[in-house]
């Protein structure tokens, strides 16, 4: 094992009836004036963004909003947000949605904190000094940004998908009531699924820096998932299975399950980055359809990991070579992602690429690695290119 540093300050508000309580949470930040941000009608149809506005009034707290947030959230409504914040004197986000609202919320929290172009944090040329305070109250068990460091954010030219990872931006509160969670179509919910599984399989798949103690939580975390992923396409409205679901999404991108490892591979994210930013796929499909191809082209550089992965979370039959032991965890993984109707290839994902366009984004891919990617096998450009072309059918 390597040397870490785990750090989690996000207070979690859990259970029935949780948003209820965001109106103190907010004013316990000392802040004068509150952006809510958030997505589509949802959020309004629901009355969730009527109750947020009361829990604020109550307690007498100023506020804003900005609605619009999309998947693959947009830098163009982020400069609006920044713009829009510093008007109204705005020194708090509150972010009512996913991963892609947290995700919006953190880059106007950057923006609103220091001088510059907040691009210029996502693009890699300088880093942050200052982030806003942030708060959210999750609706979608994905990304895990409620707790995380993380953000992603899309350039509109050129759909330049973008990540950026500091410590300051982690959100200083999370409410999550499961029941935010089930009027969710079962593509979204199966998405985050696989996202939750993603982040957990990133750091899980490194030959470097292994503990016993984070590889049980990290498989328990991801035999939980598969199980009540199951449950969830069959019975939507299972309180106790969504709960399951949203607890893992957050434990599997704060840090946890990577206690102790080189920061693990990520380079399946990278590769949906660029596919994310072309055909504006759904961030957990994505990874599904890239993530068989990936693993076949890499399995032998790390197999021991695989063997691991294929016997103590698949529960495939350790019988054979190695080789063998290791195929049929990454066959019994894709059988899971069709279990719940997540796609395994770009043709299932509902994209077709062409050859100039895989050569796009693995060039992009490249660029965005700053160098090699992924620890299970470093990926090159030539290397990316053949695993995208390996899932283009």
């Amino acid at each position: 094992m390597f040397n870490f540093t785990y750090y989690t300050p996000t207070k979690v508000v859990f259970g029935k009836g949780a948003e209820d309580q965001a109106g103190a949470l907010v004013k316990a930040q000392g802040c004068k004036k509150v952006l809510i941000h958030y997505g589509g009608g949802s959020v309004v149809r629901s009355g969730l963004l009527g109750k947020i506005k009361a829990s604020l009034d109550r307690e007498l707290v100023a506020h804003v909003e900005l609605g619009g947030v999309v998947p693959n959230p947009r830098l163009s409504l982020v400069y609006r947000g920044i713009e829009l914040a510093r008007k109204e004197g705005v020194d708090f986000i509150l972010a009512v949605g996913g991963g892609s609202v947290i995700d919006s919320s953190k880059a106007i929290a950057y923006g609103l904190a220091e001088d510059g172009d907040v691009w210029e944090l996502y693009d890699h040329v300088r880093a942050a000094k200052a982030c806003l305070p942030v708060g959210a109250v999750l609706t979608i068990a994905a990304a895990g940004s409620e707790m995380s460091n993380s953000s992603v954010i899309t350039k509109d030219e050129g759909g330049v998908k973008r990540g950026y990872n500091n410590e300051i931006c982690r959100p200083k509160f999370a409410i999550m009531n499961p029941e935010l969670t089930m009027t969710l179509p079962p593509y979204q919910t199966a998405s985050g699924c696989v996202d939750i599984l993603m982040h957990t399989m990133e750091r899980y798949f490194t030959p470097n820096g292994t503990m016993d103690l984070t590889d049980s939580l990290a498989e328990g975390l991801m035999r939980t998932v598969m199980k009540n992923a199951r449950l969830l396409k069959d019975n939507p409205q299972n309180y106790d299975a969504r709960a399951e679901v949203m607890w893992a999404g957050s434990l599997s991108h704060n840090g946890l399950t990577g206690c102790g490892s080189d920061g693990g591979d990520w380079a399946p994210h990278g590769l949906e980055h660029e596919m994310g930013g072309m055909f504006d796929v759904t961030h957990g499909a994505g990874l599904a359809a890239v993530w068989g191809s990936w693993a076949r082209y890499v399995y032998r550089d790390c197999l021991p990991r695989f063997v691991k992965f294929a016997v103590d979370v698949m529960g495939v039959d350790g019988g054979g070579t190695p080789e063998e032991v290791a195929m049929r965890g990454i066959e019994a993984m894709e059988d899971f992602y069709r279990s719940i109707h997540m796609p395994t290839c770009f043709s299932e994902l509902g994209i077709a690429p062409t050859q100039e366009q895989l050569k796009t984004m693995a060039k992009m891919c490249s660029v965005a690695s700053g160098g090699p990617k992924g620890a299970a096998k470093a990926l090159y450009e030539a290397d990316m290119l053949k695993i995208y072309e390996m899932a283009n059918h």
